[in-house]
């Protein structure tokens, strides 16, 4: 049976795969997929763990990486850890090192992998300390806009109406009928100007309630589907409506909890920033 020691271990290896493919992700790099706990052999013919291992290229030329994981908490890492993952760098040849940890590295550590070319970082979950001097929530007040309409009244071109239809046929009752994104306004060629949905949408209003604003949308040359009558000839549809606000809410955007991880770079202390969306940035 695994000991909680070694499953928290393998968790931490494969949070840091997931970071390092979020970030792989983001960046312009032709790469495979982020590998996790792979067995490289190197010159000597011993074979060496590798916690998270990637390969990309930048102009065909094919780069490998090695990341080799710690998950401690409270003591920083020794110089004797990183002279082993060195070791095991320079046996696999021609590959680059990454060392990452929750809690820091000792001065020795530090410069040793400084000379040697090893990056080393701090990879965790975001702390309270993280936020400090940051924004850490955002709270957004909302009050929707929307109009209730309260008539519709269509001026038809009363002239072509009396060449195309019979006094009869005028006299009588006609309707409308369908959804308003299914009532359109078209040309005399039977294109698309606009639908009854985008009027009303389009209404305009002063960003303040209002009771029984108008509003005329005015044609030269447009055309509305009566049943039972068929295309008519309309100069305008006038609108009576009144400008409504719905009761304020607030929107309450927190940093710790759309935060996955923190990534920092110990030599250049450059922090970048994932959330759980797949998104990056510098903070």
């Amino acid at each position: 049976m695994e000991s909680n020691e070694f499953n928290e271990d393998v968790a931490y290896e494969k949070f840091a795969q997931s970071v390092y493919q979020t970030l792989l992700n983001n960046e312009d790099i032709k790469t495979t997929e982020v590998q996790h706990n792979l067995n490289i052999e190197g010159r000597s013919g011993c074979k060496h763990q590798i916690d998270v291992y990637w390969e990309y290229e930048i102009a065909d030329v094919l780069h490998r990486v090695a990341i080799e994981c710690k998950n401690y908490n409270t003591s920083n890492i020794s110089i004797g850890r990183i002279r082993d993952f060195f070791g095991a760098l320079n046996d696999i040849g021609n590959i680059s090192g990454i060392f990452v940890c929750k809690s820091g590295y000792q001065s020795g550590a530090i410069k040793f992998a400084d000379y040697y070319g090893i990056n080393l970082k701090e990879l965790r979950a975001p702390t309270d300390k993280d936020w400090e001097g940051r924004v850490e929530t955002i709270q957004i007040n909302t009050s929707i806009l929307h109009t209730d309409i309260k008539k519709r009244d269509f001026y038809f071109d009363e002239q072509w109406c009396k060449e195309k239809y019979s006094e009869q046929d005028l006299r009588k009752k006609y309707s409308i009928k369908g959804f308003t994104d299914e009532i359109i306004i078209k040309d005399k060629d039977g294109n698309k100007i606009t639908s009854m949905y985008e009027l009303e949408n389009n209404l305009p209003h002063n960003w303040t309630e209002e009771k029984n604003r108008e509003h005329t949308y005015e044609y030269n040359d447009a055309y509305i589907e009566f049943k039972n009558l068929g295309s008519v000839k309309i100069l305008g549809i006038k609108f009576t409506y009144d400008v409504l606000t719905t009761s304020p809410e607030s929107i309450i955007i927190s940093g710790k909890e759309t935060a996955k991880a923190i990534l920092k770079d110990v030599k250049t202390g450059l922090i970048k920033y994932f959330d759980k969306k797949g998104n990056v940035k510098i903070i």
